[in-house]
C-alpha cells in the first residue's frame, strides 16, 4: 500500500523531540517492543506530529496509531477530546489504538497481543508487502503472523 502523507503542524516539532526524551514508564517499555521493526516488521515511529496533535506511536504502513493513556484520559474532559482526535485522525484513515498504562507496565504481553492481534486483521485485508516479510523473516524471535498476505477472509 502507498503510504499517505498526514499534515501536520511543523510548530509541533520542537515539542515532539522534547516528549521523545520525557517518555513515561509505560511508554518506554512499549517503545522497547515496536521500535527497530520488531512488531512484526513494521516501523514504528514515537511522539510524532500529525494534524494539530502529538500521538505517541505511529506506523505508517499500516497508518495505525497507538496511544497509551494514563489516569487523566479517565476524565470526561480528556475522553471527549480524545474521540475529538480519534476522528479528525479517521477522516485521513488512520485509526487508533488505545492501550491502558497501568496494563500496558503490568501485563505488556497482553498489550502487544492487542496490537498483533489488530496487524493480523489487517493482513488478512490487506496485502502484506515484501519489504515487511523481508524483515520479519530477519527477526530473532518469529512472530505468530503468517509470511503470506492475500488471505481476504476474516472470522
Amino acid at each position: 500500500m502507498k503510504r499517505k502523507i498526514i499534515p501536520y503542524n511543523p510548530n509541533l516539532k520542537v515539542l515532539a523531540k522534547a516528549l521523545r526524551k520525557q517518555m513515561t514508564f509505560s511508554e518506554v517499555k512499549l517503545w522497547m517492543h515496536l521500535n527497530k521493526s520488531q512488531m512484526m516488521g513494521y516501523d514504528f515511529d514515537r511522539q510524532r506530529p500529525m494534524l494539530n496533535y502529538i500521538v505517541d506511536f505511529y506506523c505508517k504502513d499500516l497508518q495505525l496509531v497507538i496511544e497509551v493513556d494514563g489516569i487523566t484520559h479517565h476524565d470526561e474532559k480528556v475522553i471527549a477530546k480524545d474521540e475529538v482526535r480519534d476522528d479528525e485522525l479517521a477522516e485521513y484513515g488512520v485509526i487508533v489504538i488505545r492501550l491502558n498504562a497501568l496494563n500496558v507496565v503490568n501485563n505488556i504481553d497482553q498489550s502487544l497481543q492487542i496490537i498483533e492481534n489488530w496487524i493480523l486483521d489487517y493482513e488478512r485485508i490487506n496485502r502484506v508487502e515484501e519489504n515487511i516479510l523481508i524483515k520479519r523473516r530477519n527477526l530473532p524471535t518469529p512472530p505468530s503472523a503468517p509470511l503470506q498476505g492475500g488471505d481476504e477472509e476474516r472470522f
